[in-house]
């Protein structure tokens, strides 16, 4: 997968990785944090529609209203995932170094991420040449 080095697909990998070792610990499938999990993987990883160049003031209020309404379904899933299992609120803290970057970065910061497995962005390199 060309996805591999992103660090949304990062982060969606060690959610399942790390539901997999709690279903495995407590032998019981965890179906429906794993359909939020994969929902969740989804919203994160659509290209958002084209939009017109030029927004008027309303419309711009508009979109950070409906991009708002999203960050509220995650954070309800988010909420809700880490209020129904002790395991998946204290999988979410220690990890949160790892995921809150992720969410919270900007498109810029985002194109910043540098991939692990020894990548580096060309700025790096051009950084230690």
């Amino acid at each position: 997968m060309a996805d591999e080095g992103k660090p949304d697909m990062q982060l969606f990998d060690l959610l399942s990785a790390l539901l997999q070792q709690v279903e495995s610990m407590s032998n019981q499938e965890e179906v429906e944090l794993r359909a939020k999990i994969e929902a969740l993987g989804l919203e994160v990883s659509k290209v958002p529609e084209q939009t017109p160049k030029h927004l008027d003031e309303l419309e711009i209020a508009a979109e950070l209203d409906k991009l708002s309404a999203r960050l509220d379904n995650v954070d309800k899933m988010i909420s809700s995932a880490m209020a129904s299992d002790p395991e998946v609120k204290s999988l979410l803290s220690s990890t949160a170094d790892i995921w809150m970057p992720v969410i919270t970065a900007s498109a810029d910061e985002r194109r910043g991420f540098v991939g692990t497995s020894g990548e580096s962005s060309k700025e790096e390199q051009e950084r230690s040449e």
